[in-house]
């Protein structure tokens, strides 16, 4: 019984016992397309659930993803399948088939392979213990001789292939006398590229329409959606207080600490009584000199020791930090102080705010500000805010 009469017997049974349906069985049925029955439905979602428990909800690392059938037409070109996703596909005028022209040469040159490894054989058992392979697959006539073929025949396809000379391909079947595995014979047609993506169309009207590909390959969906998986898994598992809002590459040996060329910080001050605010604002019911206490920050700008602010008894190498930016700014009835430097000592933002508000509430002048910084001494700064 040839494959195909059995694949025939195969679909009967499924279709019999209500596993399997043609599509479209009363209009004839579609070719290679096929409904599930009752039954077949079934076990397929059986099986999927099972795989889905076994796969995901057994596995506290791994979460799942359903990923659109349809996806933008860039995300093909950039994971290579546009230029590379085809195929050069030749058919036989006898027996109807059509075949990968490479897979065809290849087989050609696995036969010469073959040769080889038999000659080799013949000539172990001829020599018995005395058998040297490595000196015989390297000297004897009819071994080079056939890896010198097989070797031609590869690189000829290679380059062919990368110029997309189907023309040349076709000669070399035909130089070669490859036969059709199924007839025997040598009646082929031209070798063609075949793009082995399900081309369609998405829109209202034919103008308009976007080319589209059926997703090729399930992996794509899980590539493209990674950093939106790794965010929103991450924010389940990190205190309320902490969110990732996104998420940048970096090299493996990237340490958080050290190798941040940035670092920013907000803090609140309300002058209100706000019991909306009390967690997450310094309320301070005492009028400000905003604009002074911005004098003083744009001074911390043109320092970099700032051994003033750090918590005493601190082991660091250095006191010094490179402050970008340092403002406060006003939010309704509220104020924001922003700052930015390179990296911070321990204590340093509190301590700044603390010192910064001694100067708003005019008990540092701008030039004591200046003082406090020169003198490297905590004791010289204002209070640590909460």
């Amino acid at each position: 019984m040839s494959a195909t009469d059995q694949f025939k017997k195969v679909i009967a049974h499924a279709k019999e016992y209500g596993f399997v349906f043609p599509s479209s069985d009363v209009y004839d049925g579609l070719s290679a397309v096929y409904d599930y029955g009752q039954q077949g439905v079934l076990l397929k979602n059986n099986i999927r659930n099972y795989w889905w428990k076994a796969m995901v909800q057994l596995n506290e690392n791994i979460v799942g993803l359903d990923a659109a059938i349809f996806m933008h037409p860039t995300t093909w070109k950039a994971s290579g399948h546009v230029d590379a996703f085809n195929d050069p596909l030749i058919d036989n005028k006898d027996s109807k088939k059509r075949y990968r022209a490479d897979v065809l040469i290849e087989d050609y040159v696995a036969k010469l392979e073959s040769k080889i490894e038999k000659e080799v054989k013949k000539a172990a058992k001829r020599f018995g213990d005395a058998f040297d392979q490595e000196q015989f697959v390297s000297t004897n006539p009819r071994v080079l001789g056939y890896k010198e073929k097989a070797s031609s025949i590869l690189s000829r396809m290679g380059k062919s292939l990368e110029k997309e000379d189907l023309t040349d391909i076709k000669n070399l079947i035909e130089e070669l006398e490859i036969v059709c595995p199924l007839s025997g014979s040598k009646n082929w047609t031209d070798v063609k590229q075949f793009n082995l993506m399900f081309g369609t169309k998405l829109g209202a009207s034919a103008e308009h329409a976007t080319d589209l590909y059926l997703r090729p390959e399930t992996a794509q969906g899980i590539f493209v959606n990674f950093l939106n998986v790794q965010k929103t898994r991450l924010n389940q598992y990190l205190p309320k207080n902490i969110a990732i809002k996104a998420i940048r590459l970096v090299h493996n040996d990237a340490h958080a600490r050290f190798d941040a060329t940035s670092r920013s910080y907000e803090y609140h001050l309300t002058t209100v009584k706000n019991p909306f605010l009390v967690s997450y604002a310094y309320g301070l019911g005492k009028p400000l000199d905003i604009s002074a206490m911005n004098q003083a920050a744009k001074l911390l700008l043109s320092h970099t020791d700032f051994k003033c602010f750090s918590k005493s008894k601190t082991d660091v190498k250095t006191y010094d930090c490179n402050i970008t930016n340092a403002e406060w700014v006003s939010s309704g009835s509220d104020w924001v102080f922003y700052i930015s430097a390179n990296r911070f000592l321990r204590n340093m933002v509190r301590a700044i705010v603390g010192t910064l508000i001694e100067v708003g509430l005019g008990k540092m002048t701008l030039e004591g500000f200046e003082k406090v910084l020169i003198s490297r001494s905590r004791s010289q700064a204002g209070y640590s805010v909460p």
